[in-house]
């Protein structure tokens, strides 16, 4: 049985001490829900923070003692270099995260990031010894023109390419995030996230096999809330979400975190 996984995205919001601060108050939060504990213990749900370069080793060093993954926001594909203002896989191993996000709707569309550089910083990021989060994801237009399923597979089939499909099961997660509903409010109706959740899970199967679609985790991210995911979390094919605002605030989080049980 695939694992939940609930992910909070940062974005550019929580520096050094806004981390400490959070992550004192959600360490409480967690006590405080012995049924959280427990489904972690278990290994049935993974709880991780998404957060800015410059909050990375203040994030792993106050969620030490908390059942927390620490992921960061971005990598580059090279290990050094000359490449001002980015940061590089053995940078993010040797600071303690686990994990990073690649492809992020804000990354594709603000700093035009295409699918070959993409490609580039999964293999880097796996090679590195680090899970890669994939966010694939239509646009309203796209959408509108019945583009979405050739959007969504074109993403996920360049931004996997060359990858086996053990590999992709155990070291790679997918994240659905329809553009058109990101910090607008809108959300994706439980069966529309549902309908490409399912989709990818079957280009898995078609790209790789069935064992690596079944064993594959994805998730739905777009204005989650605490009184949406349940609906979100009941579907087949949703194993988790990643959070934008909501992930700010302890308090709503946790609630998610609580609701996806």
């Amino acid at each position: 049985m695939r694992r939940k996984f609930i992910a909070g995205n940062w974005k550019m919001f929580n520096g050094p001490k806004a981390t400490s601060e959070f992550l004192n108050k959600f360490d409480a939060e967690i006590k405080a829900a012995p049924e959280v504990q427990k489904a972690v213990a278990d290994g049935k749900e993974e709880i991780a923070f998404f957060v800015p370069a410059v909050s990375l080793l203040t994030a792993v060093c106050g969620a030490k003692e908390m059942p927390v993954i620490i992921g960061a926001q971005n990598t580059h594909w090279e290990k050094s270099g000359a490449f001002t203002g980015e940061i590089s896989v053995p940078m993010i191993t040797e600071i303690g995260a686990t994990h990073v996000l690649i492809g992020h709707s804000e990354r594709r569309h603000i700093f035009r990031e295409i699918d070959e550089e993409l490609n580039k910083k999964v293999h880097a990021a796996v090679e590195g010894g680090l899970t890669a989060v994939l966010c694939v994801g239509e646009t309203l237009e796209e959408r509108e023109s019945g583009k979405a399923f050739e959007v969504i597979k074109r993403q996920f089939v360049e931004g996997l390419k060359g990858m086996e499909g053990k590999t992709v099961a155990e070291k790679v997660i997918v994240a659905y995030e329809p553009v058109w509903a990101i910090g607008t409010g809108k959300t994706a109706s439980d069966a529309d996230a549902e309908e490409i959740c399912k989709f990818i899970r079957g280009l898995a199967a078609e790209s790789y096999c069935a064992k690596t679609a079944d064993e594959l985790i994805v998730l739905y991210g777009g204005s989650v809330k605490p009184e949406n995911t349940k609906g979100i979390i009941s579907q087949p094919d949703i194993d988790g979400v990643l959070v934008g605002g909501a992930s700010l605030k302890p308090e709503s989080f946790i609630q998610i975190v609580k609701n996806a049980l």
